[in-house]
């Protein structure tokens, strides 16, 4: 029963967490976004008591079910150490205790030290999220893409035309090669990267060491069967000694289903139940597990077109190179987006208007960074704010955003088409939401094409301008970010 109760719970909540990554039409964060925010590590970044209290008295009364049950990470390497179809290939292995402390060593550094990319390769959550956004949305974009096209030859508008691209080269081959890496160890030795280089396991694993409830083993009952230790995907049974390492033990249940002698059992105390103890509290047992369980899941749940006129391509648009990086309205300033984000790309798959994507800075890689050649930041719109987990893009509303300055614009004369081309324009000046814009006569001559000029104390650098800017490839304006956001 325990088994099953864990399978089902951990096949509902990875089927949901994946959704809430591959959506895109900013229906499903409303209500799955709470499955961001009660993972371990970005509810300790974002100083979220409530959740990590649950976690750790859920960790002390049953064990590690976080990571078979909760972490969408530790899921999908079940996943696919079932899908080997060599049964029984498990052994045990002496626990890595030096490796997995210096993982968590290095974690905690890069945490205190502000170093993004150390945390973001290291955070099980963000790994994942990193692997689903880079390597299956863009799959799964490409399937709506399909569907869009046959809808609209029916005169349906059920479903709408997305771009597909690569945000950033490096992200994407971080995501794959993470991939491969968990699919080899999950393959050949199960839960190896949960419990030799995942940090949130190794403090997990501190404290299901004195968890009230654990898997047992009855020296009287054992047969030496080695069932157990074959099937441990955590190869944490020693079935020679009759011994287990409760600090990698993630209660999967492999081990009760697979002892035919009822050796062992899952139970309160210090002692292994006998098997008439076994059948008398069993009903007791099984409604406690699965009464934890079920409590955990309810107290936690709280096209731009290509081409002008079909006539002409047009040429895409190159990112200009900013002194200052732009940072999402919400961040407050780099610094802290830096020192709490853990990249693990949900605000980047949510974001509509396709305007973050991961930093390509070495110290802050994977990290999100705005930029507009793809669309703008749109006053309306508050979801990167809304679905971050660790406080790194803090709730803001759409009051709150539309007086945040989070850059300025800047005007480049040599690319401005009423200078090159001698033709009037003004989009940028029609199209800024806050009026910060206006267009004048150069040198007061009315003869000549108007030119924008700015006011950069009305800004808010939503990159309007930017991304709307005629001019090709580079804009003639652009936006500078803020180290740290100002009020207007």
């Amino acid at each position: 029963m325990l088994r099953k109760i864990r399978i089902t719970l951990a096949t509902v909540i990875f089927a949901l967490i994946t959704l809430l990554f591959l959506d895109f039409t900013d229906t499903l964060h409303t209500y799955l976004g709470w499955l961001a925010k009660i993972q371990f590590l970005p509810a300790v970044l974002a100083l979220n008591l409530g959740i990590i209290a649950v976690l750790v008295v859920l960790t002390f009364l049953f064990g590690r079910i976080y990571c078979s049950v909760i972490c969408p990470l530790g899921i999908m390497q079940d996943l696919i150490s079932h899908c080997n179809r060599k049964k029984n290939h498990q052994s045990y292995s002496p626990s890595l205790t030096w490796l997995r402390y210096l993982m968590l060593a290095i974690l905690v550094l890069s945490i205190i030290l502000g170093i993004g990319a150390l945390t973001a390769l290291l955070a099980p959550y963000s790994t994942f999220g990193r692997i689903v956004q880079n390597l299956f949305q863009p799959i799964y974009i490409c399937i709506n893409n399909i569907l869009a096209l046959l809808a609209e030859r029916l005169d349906s508008y059920s479903f709408y035309h997305r771009d597909v691209w690569i945000r950033s080269m490096p992200t994407f081959v971080i995501a794959a090669i993470s991939f491969v890496i968990i699919i080899i160890l999950a393959w050949r030795n199960g839960r190896t990267f949960c419990n030799t280089v995942c940090p949130v396991g190794t403090v997990l694993g501190f404290i299901s060491r004195h968890s009230c409830m654990k898997v047992k083993i009855d020296t009287n009952l054992c047969n030496n069967c080695h069932k157990c230790e074959r099937n441990c995907k955590s190869s944490c049974i020693n079935s020679t000694e009759h011994k287990i390492d409760y600090s990698r033990c993630v209660v999967c249940g492999n081990c009760l289903k697979e002892c035919s002698s009822n050796a062992i059992t899952f139970s309160w105390g210090k002692k292994a139940r006998t098997p008439q103890a076994k059948k008398d509290n069993a009903g007791r047992r099984e409604f406690l597990v699965g009464s934890g369980l079920a409590l955990t899941t309810a107290v936690l749940a709280q096209e731009q077109k290509t081409v002008d006129g079909g006539l002409a391509v047009i040429e895409d648009k190159v990112e200009p190179k900013r002194n200052t990086p732009i940072v999402p309205p919400g961040a407050a300033s780099a610094q802290n987006l830096q020192q709490r984000c853990t990249g693990c790309q949900l605000c980047i798959s949510k974001c509509p208007n396709d305007i973050l994507r991961p930093s390509t800075d070495l110290l802050h890689i994977m990290q999100p960074v705005m930029t507009y050649e793809h669309g703008y930041c749109r006053p309306e719109c508050n979801i990167c704010s809304e679905v971050c987990p660790t406080g790194a893009i803090k709730p803001i509303t759409l009051a709150e955003k539309s007086s945040t300055q989070i850059g300025h614009a800047v005007w480049v004369k040599k690319n401005c088409i009423p200078l090159t081309d001698g033709q009037e324009c003004g989009n940028c000046a029609r199209h800024c939401p806050v009026g910060a814009i206006q267009m004048i006569y150069p040198d007061g001559d009315e003869s000549r094409p108007q030119i924008p000029a700015i006011n950069e104390t009305m800004c808010i650098g939503c990159g309007a301008c930017e991304y709307l800017c005629p001019a090709r490839p580079f804009s003639a304006i652009y936006v500078e970010g803020h180290e740290i956001h100002k009020l207007n």
